[in-house]
């Protein structure tokens, strides 16, 4: 009987998939931690910021935590790309696999709380157009969140075809 066919992919597709999800968090972060507003009130202007809600800084939470992971992350396909070795053998394979399923997860989570909060606070506004600009901004940060996690499900299917075939 004939061994089943191996899939791989290139080392180099696999590193330009993690640069990819980085540039896409970065941009995510950027948007969200510079997003800020002012709303005329009757006793004055209010400045509102990401950090006065609790989901957008879950999503600057997850942004992070994935940037310095898929960073970690294209350290390591650089040293494969340019080596041809991959660092730390059969356990870091299961490493590879593992913490791409929990950091794709983890920025699923904060796109998901941070359209449900931008959702929340366009139906609060009663047809009041005052916080269009701060909202709009806030769901192309989280836009950009799930793309990263959509191209972080990519990087996790790429580590699956890695791990040692055991019979």
């Amino acid at each position: 009987m004939a061994p089943p066919p191996t899939t791989t992919v290139p080392p180099f597709v696999g590193l330009i998939v993690r640069v990819l999800t980085f540039i896409c968090l970065l941009i995510s972060l950027i948007l969200i931690a510079t997003n800020t507003d002012t709303i005329p009130t009757n006793i004055g202007d209010v400045k509102i910021k990401f950090s006065d809600f609790y989901a957008y800084r879950y999503l600057i939470a997850t942004v992070v935590i994935g940037m310095a992971y898929t960073l970690l992350q294209a350290a390591f396909s650089i040293f494969l790309v340019t080596t041809g070795n991959r660092l730390g053998g059969e356990g870091f394979c299961l490493f590879d696999f593992y913490g791409d399923k929990f950091i794709s997860y983890f920025l699923a989570t904060g796109a998901a709380a941070s359209f449900g909060m931008t959702q929340d606070l366009k139906q609060l506004q009663n047809g009041d157009d005052t916080l269009n600009k701060f909202l709009g901004i806030a769901d192309a940060a989280a836009s950009l969140c799930l793309l990263g996690f959509i191209l972080a499900v990519v990087s996790s299917v790429f580590s699956s075809y890695a791990l040692p075939k055991r019979a």
